[in-house]
């Protein structure tokens, strides 16, 4: 009989995570039925999100939400060989028997076939994933993009961030980008971004978003929320679009975080305002997997992976990367 390691949510977060939250335990795992696949996690994604909808949909005893690339060690669906390695939304568990599809849709993504040998699978779960897919589809199928326009990026030395801001320069668009750190600006910097400003440090958001660019933005890419949002509604152009796919600022909030009442800066502008979650779009993601790879080969594409070593190092791992410590993809390996 196989046994996994999990962590479960022992206590629902008041504020700011705690080890206390936490709790491993080992588990014997059921024997395969038909259509179930039995996978071992070689990778675990650590993303913001994970905060918030682990009060939406689990419960103080249940598995530690969250995503992991790994590979089917046994296998009762076709579609899943032995063998194979597969994006699943496991959680935190170091072995799982699933189905392919539970009741909110994919359990289990295969890797695409082509991925090169040379580029870390790893990347299926930040800049060649999730992340990368949503800074795709933020800026292509809610912003639509064009060449010369200018783009603002909160959060932008994240994993989303990174990419969005370089997808700009790709596509021929003035990118700003805000981050909390001196260390991170640098980075931004490097990636390309045309501006970068830590948003710890300077006087005025407002101020600071005018400096960087006095003519205002086009679109503005947003998973802050918080004093970010409001300042930035006030830097658009007319006609501007906002793509929202997080609110990094509110997650640890015990109470709702109110901004002042921004309709007069959305009539005026005729602002767009639009949130949307990666998975509005998978029928897209193999194709636009593909050319986040070709980007990659291409040296257009360029990321960081802060890696954590031990199943056991989660919680931690999970608690640093909330605070934002650290530059590149938080993963840990097992």
């Amino acid at each position: 009989m196989v046994k996994a390691k999990v962590w479960i949510l022992k206590k629902h977060f008041e504020g700011f995570p705690k080890e206390s939250n936490f709790e491993l335990k080992e588990v014997d795992l059921p024997e395969l039925q038909d259509g179930d696949v039995l996978v071992e996690a070689i990778y675990f994604s650590l993303d913001p999100y994970m905060r918030s909808l682990s009060k939406m949909f689990l419960k103080e005893g249940d598995v530690q939400y969250g995503t992991q690339l790994a590979k089917v060690l046994k296998s009762k669906d076709p579609e899943f060989p032995e063998g194979c390695y597969v994006v699943a939304d496991c959680g935190w568990r170091t072995h799982t028997v699933t189905k392919a599809k539970g009741p909110r849709g994919p359990i289990l993504t295969r890797i695409v076939s082509e991925w090169p040998t040379d580029i870390p699978m790893s990347l299926a779960l930040g800049s060649l994933g999730m992340p990368g897919l949503t800074a795709l589809y933020g800026l292509e199928e809610v912003c639509k993009i064009q060449p010369g326009q200018t783009v603002l990026v909160s959060a932008a030395a994240g994993t989303v961030g990174t990419v969005v801001g370089q997808i700009c320069k790709i596509k021929g668009c003035k990118v700003v980008g805000s981050a909390g750190g001196d260390d991170k600006v640098a980075y931004l910097k490097e990636l390309g971004f045309d501006q970068a400003f830590n948003y710890k440090t300077v006087p005025s958001l407002e101020e600071a978003l005018k400096n960087a660019s006095p003519e205002g933005y086009d679109c503005y890419f947003e998973s802050v929320g918080g004093p970010m949002f409001t300042a930035a509604l006030k830097n658009m152009k007319p006609g501007g679009r906002i793509a929202v796919c997080g609110a990094i600022a509110t997650y640890n909030d015990t109470t709702p975080q109110m901004c002042p009442y921004p309709h007069h800066e959305i009539i005026v502008r005729s602002l767009t305002i639009q949130g949307f979650m990666v998975t509005n779009y998978k029928e897209k993601d193999e194709e636009s997997v593909k050319r986040l790879l070709t980007w990659m080969k291409e040296g257009k594409l360029k990321t960081k992976e802060m890696v954590t070593v031990g199943f056991d190092k989660l919680p931690i791992a999970f608690m640093k990367m909330l605070k934002g410590d650290g530059l590149g993809k938080a993963i840990v390996k097992v």
